[in-house]
């Protein structure tokens, strides 16, 4: 098992299969991985008894890891990053981890998220900061961030994840990983939860490999009979495409953003190095002068929903836990609080709001293919880049304490808080709110030698050829063999 770490979640189940690896090896390979590695990236928080798996299923001895966030399994607790919940069990078991142990999974361990999932980084006060198997005073982005520092540093081949605003596609471009947000209502949520964030947030894996990813998503994919609606499934496995011909695409290609104007060099050239590799692919790649929907608009209105998801999270939590305010970090409770202070008419004005940014991503396909843009707009920062200054914290808890939650919108907590948000990932909201599938694809690294991935969004049920753009791209710029100089 000196190689474990050279092969994908594929590849290993087909050792199992083939009697050259038994589950115990790999498991033992994984721990062992881990406890080298962990002290320095702080990946994993909670290490986890393997629950009873099929032994027969496509994945069957694989080792995995579940996040800290939702992925929940009866009778062990889901902190989502917080205080509050750090001890309370799951009474049920999540759809989607019932169904990766009905493939075979065995998971052993679950891997840090910022409190709630409310960040692009992952530094909970509960657990501490994750740190990039790159560059260990980086961040590993969020709120998947453990998981994808875990894949990273080769703990696993594949992590559980999922993204409400970009929190698998964020930490798979800061970790050179692969990384699919799907189509809305593709992947079923549930028993104990609705949709996550109105049907923007959805499930999904953090991998080295496309295939990985592919192979995955047929065993999410599909609806329950608590499912909302029925999305349309694939024609064929997703798995099957992989190594298909995308055809001949017309990408537009924009760096451009509202929220962060001036996006860092490198992800500019993070895009266009993608561009680039699509003009000798035989692609038709055109430079756009801005997004082709308003993303001021659509970044006040992602945050308007986020910030009463927050408050509906933190009430939750309470009445579950009984904790009190004290309980949650200081930006939590203050977003919370911008919730509760939100007018219910401005609430339903941004949901329905999100027709109008779909309508405009929808016409945008109509003559393009795909929206390629930098994953994010900067590297991924230091640790610690966004800790909230210590004058605004005084303030924060000056109008918590005399709770005047509705003053908070007139100062420049809010400025602080979008800034510290979606300074550096201004471009992945749009998937989540339009329900669009996205990926990341891990292409360029800095002259410092840190990722930035190149992201790509679809139209409406596009994950199939999505999967076979990213397969296209990891043949002709292999990624999978770059590894981190971590011992």
């Amino acid at each position: 098992m000196d190689d474990y770490p050279s092969y994908d979640a594929v590849g290993l189940a087909a050792l199992v299969r083939d009697g050259q690896a038994t589950p115990a090896d790999l498991l033992e390979a994984a721990r062992a991985r881990l406890e080298q590695v962990n002290p320095r990236l702080n990946a994993v928080v909670r290490a986890v008894d393997p629950p009873a798996a099929a032994s027969d299923g496509p994945f069957a001895g694989v080792p995995f890891l579940l996040k800290d966030l939702h992925q929940d399994l009866a009778g062990l607790p889901t902190s989502s990053g917080s205080r509050s919940m750090v001890s309370v069990p799951a009474e049920q078991t999540a759809t989607v981890v019932q169904r990766w142990l009905d493939a075979g999974l065995v998971v052993f361990g679950k891997t840090n998220t910022p409190e709630f999932g409310a960040k692009g980084i992952t530094e909970p006060e509960l657990f501490g900061p994750a740190r990039n198997p790159w560059n260990t005073e980086h961040t590993p982005g969020g709120s998947s961030g453990g998981a994808a520092a875990a894949v990273a540093a080769g703990v696993v081949p594949c992590a559980g994840a999922s993204d409400g605003g970009g929190s698998i596609r964020i930490p798979a471009s800061a970790c050179g990983l692969f990384g699919l947000k799907p189509s809305r209502g593709l992947i079923p949520a549930g028993p104990a939860r609705a949709e996550g964030l109105g049907g923007t947030a959805t499930d999904g894996v953090i991998s080295r490999s496309v295939r990985d990813t592919a192979a995955m998503l047929d065993v999410l994919a599909g609806p329950t009979t608590m499912s909302p609606y029925l999305a349309a499934g694939p024609a064929t496995p997703f798995a099957d495409e992989v190594g298909l011909e995308p055809g001949r695409l017309r990408i537009g290609l924009c760096t451009a953003s509202a929220i962060n104007p001036n996006p860092h060099p490198e992800a500019v050239a993070a895009a266009r190095a993608a561009g680039d590799l699509l003009d000798e692919l035989g692609h038709e790649v055109v430079e756009l002068p801005s997004q082709p929907f308003d993303d001021a608009t659509l970044a006040k209105d992602f945050l308007t929903s986020w910030f009463v998801s927050c408050a509906h999270s933190m009430a939750d939590c309470k009445a579950v836990s009984g904790a009190s305010d004290s309980a949650f970090e200081l930006d939590t409770r203050t977003m919370a609080a911008l919730g509760r202070a939100t007018d219910p008419v401005d609430l339903l004005r941004a949901i329905e709001r999100r027709h109008e940014h779909t309508r405009r991503l929808a016409e945008f396909h109509e003559s393009y293919d795909f929206l390629l843009t930098p994953a994010t707009a900067t590297p991924p920062p230091k640790i610690g880049a966004f800790d909230t200054p210590a004058p605004v914290r005084v303030a924060q808890r000056a109008l918590l304490t005399v709770k005047a939650a509705g003053l908070l919108r007139h100062t420049p907590l809010v400025d602080q808080l979008i800034h510290e948000n979606l300074s550096w990932v201004p471009y992945t909201q749009l998937a989540n709110l339009t329900g669009r599938p996205a990926m990341s694809v891990p292409l360029h690294w800095t002259a410092g030698g840190l990722p930035i991935g190149a992201q790509f969004v679809g139209r409406l049920g596009a994950d199939g050829a999505l999967l076979r753009l990213a397969a296209q791209l990891e043949q002709a710029r292999p990624w999978a063999d770059r590894r981190p100089a971590l011992a």
